[in-house]
C-alpha cells in the first residue's frame, strides 16, 4: 500500500467515508527542512525558505495576522493562542474571519477588553475579527468579544454568526474570574455590538469544544472536551426559536445528551464502517451544572455514552460529524485509539464510525490526534493535526486518499528538541478559493491559495 492511500473500509460520499490509516510514514515526522514528504494529491510539500509553512508546488500563503503585532483597530496587540475560526462573506466580494483565542489567565497577550464586548473582567479569552477585501488584503482587525475564557472552537450558524465555545468549567471566585464560565457566546462578524457578550446559558455549562447547526431544523450539536474521567458527552440543543436568526438562541430550549444503548464509551468501537442504530437522546437534568458537572449527573439506570477528547464538529450534507481526538485505556477510556470521526444521521437516528486515524504502535506516525476538521469545497475533509512531532493539515478525499496540504515550520522547541505548534481553525472562503488556517503557537493566521482541484 502506498503512503498516500489507506484501506477504504466503508463506501459512499464524504458523509459516509470510512478510512483506516495504516502504513509506515515516519518520514512525515522527521525534523529539519530536508525532511521527506510523500507525494500526495498535489505533490510533495516543499520547504518554505521563510521557515513558516511548507506547501505543494503552485501553492502560496499570505500571513494575515501574527500574535503580538498591533491590531489594526488600535485596541491592543493581536491576542495569543489562535484557535477555532470561520469565514463569512463580507462586503464587495471580501471575507470576514472570526478567530478564537484560547487564552487562560496566564496568556501573554489577552484579548483587549473593549467596552460593550466584555463578559468578565477576569477573562483573557475571546474572539477577533479580520475583514479582508476582494484581493485578500486585511483592511480591518478588531475585537469581537472579550472577557471570556479558553475559547477553543465553535461553529458558524446558518444566519451568518459565529458561536464561540469556552473549554472550561471554572467558576466565579477561581483563577481571578468574577463570573462562571463554560458557555457558548454568539458573535456577529459584521457588527459585534449586536451580539455583545451574552452567555447562551440554555446550551449548557461544560467544557465546550465545537458546535454544528442543522440548517433545516436549527438543532445545535455540541461536543464536550472534558479533562478527566468520566469523559465528555455529545449533546444536541433543541431551540425554542429554530432558525430564528441573530440572538434567537437566547430564547432558550432543551438540552439533551447522546445515549447509545449498550455502548457506555464510544472508544470501544474500533472498526471503521460500524453503524450504531437506535441512538437515543436523554434530557440533561441540570444544563447549568449548578452543583454537579453535566457528565457526572444522574441520567437514570441506563446511563449515558461518554467519549474522550471530543473536539471538532461540523455539519455536512444531511449529517453532523464530530471528532474524538484520541482515547487511552490508561486514562480510563474503554479502549485506546488515535483518533476517530463519527457521523450522526438525524433521519435514521444512527451513528457511524466513519474514519479511524492512527497507527497501532507509534504515536509519532501521521493520523494521530485529529482536532479541528472541516469539509473541503473540493470534496472530502481537511483535518488539523494536534499530536506529537511535525504538525500538518491533511486532506482526505472521498475515495480515501490521504494527502498532506501544509506543514508547520515554526519551531517552538528547545535547542536540539524541535517542536511545532498545532494547526487549528481550518476553514475556506465562501467561494472555495482560499483556505484559512491558524497556527496555535506562535499565534499566526495564514491564507493559502493555489490550484485547488
Amino acid at each position: 500500500m502506498s503512503v498516500t492511500r489507506r484501506q477504504l473500509l466503508a463506501r459512499g460520499g464524504a458523509s459516509a467515508v470510512g478510512i483506516a490509516f495504516t502504513g509506515a510514514l515516519a518520514e512525515l515526522f522527521t525534523g529539519g527542512p530536508a525532511a521527506a514528504v510523500p507525494r500526495g494529491r498535489y505533490g510533495p510539500l516543499l520547504p518554505d525558505p521563510a521557515g513558516l509553512l511548507d506547501l505543494p508546488a503552485g501553492f502560496s500563503y499570505r500571513v494575515l495576522s501574527r500574535e503580538g503585532d498591533p491590531l489594526r483597530s488600535g485596541e491592543g496587540p493581536v491576542p495569543s493562542h489562535c484557535d477555532g475560526m470561520a469565514a463569512f462573506a463580507g462586503r464587495d466580494g471580501g471575507v470576514r474571519l472570526v478567530r478564537n483565542h484560547e487564552n487562560r489567565p496566564e496568556a501573554r497577550h489577552p484579548v483587549p477588553q473593549v467596552p460593550g464586548l466584555v463578559y468578565d473582567r477576569g477573562g483573557k479569552g475571546g474572539c477577533t475579527v479580520l475583514a479582508l477585501d476582494a484581493d485578500g488584503d486585511v483592511h480591518a482587525e478588531h475585537v469581537g468579544i472579550a472577557g471570556t475564557a479558553v475559547n477553543c472552537a465553535g461553529g458558524p450558524t446558518p444566519w451568518g454568526t459565529w458561536l464561540t465555545c469556552e473549554e472550561t468549567e471554572d467558576t466565579a471566585g477561581t483563577k481571578g474570574y468574577e463570573k462562571d464560565h463554560g458557555f457558548v457566546f454568539e458573535v456577529d462578524p459584521a457588527d459585534p455590538s449586536r451580539t455583545g457578550a451574552v452567555p447562551l446559558t440554555a446550551l449548557g455549562r461544560f467544557a465546550h469544544e465545537a458546535v454544528a447547526v442543522d440548517p433545516s431544523t436549527g438543532i445545535v450539536y455540541e461536543t464536550e472536551d472534558a479533562f478527566d474521567h468520566p469523559f465528555g458527552l455529545f449533546y444536541r440543543f433543541l431551540p425554542e426559536r429554530p432558525r430564528g436568526g441573530t440572538g434567537s438562541l437566547r430564547a432558550g430550549g432543551a438540552l439533551e445528551a447522546l445515549r447509545v444503548p449498550g455502548v457506555p464509551d464510544l472508544s470501544v468501537v474500533q472498526e471503521a464502517g460500524t453503524v450504531l442504530e437506535r441512538v437515543e437522546w436523554v434530557p440533561v437534568p441540570d444544563p447549568g451544572a449548578a452543583g454537579t458537572p453535566i457528565r457526572l449527573q444522574d441520567f437514570g439506570r441506563r446511563g449515558i455514552t461518554h467519549a474522550q477528547k471530543l473536539e471538532g464538529c461540523y455539519w455536512g450534507g444531511r449529517n453532523v460529524h464530530f471528532v474524538s481526538s484520541f482515547a487511552r485505556a490508561s486514562d480510563g477510556s474503554g479502549a485506546t485509539h488515535f483518533g476517530q470521526v463519527w457521523t450522526y444521521d438525524p433521519r435514521k437516528r444512527s451513528l457511524t464510525l466513519a474514519v479511524v486515524f492512527g497507527p497501532d504502535t507509534d504515536v509519532r506516525l501521521p493520523g494521530e490526534s485529529p482536532d479541528n476538521i472541516c469539509l473541503a469545497p473540493t470534496g472530502g475533509l481537511m483535518v488539523c493535526e494536534d499530536g506529537a512531532g511535525a504538525q500538518h493539515v491533511f486532506g482526505v478525499t472521498r475515495k480515501g486518499e490521504v494527502y498532506p496540504v501544509a506543514r508547520g515550520r515554526q519551531d517552538i522547541g528547545a535547542p536540539g528538541a524541535p517542536e511545532w505548534g498545532e494547526f487549528a481553525g481550518v476553514t475556506f472562503s465562501p467561494d472555495g478559493s482560499t483556505m484559512y488556517v491558524n497556527c496555535y503557537t506562535p499565534g499566526t493566521t495564514f491564507a493559502v491559495t493555489g490550484p485547488w482541484h
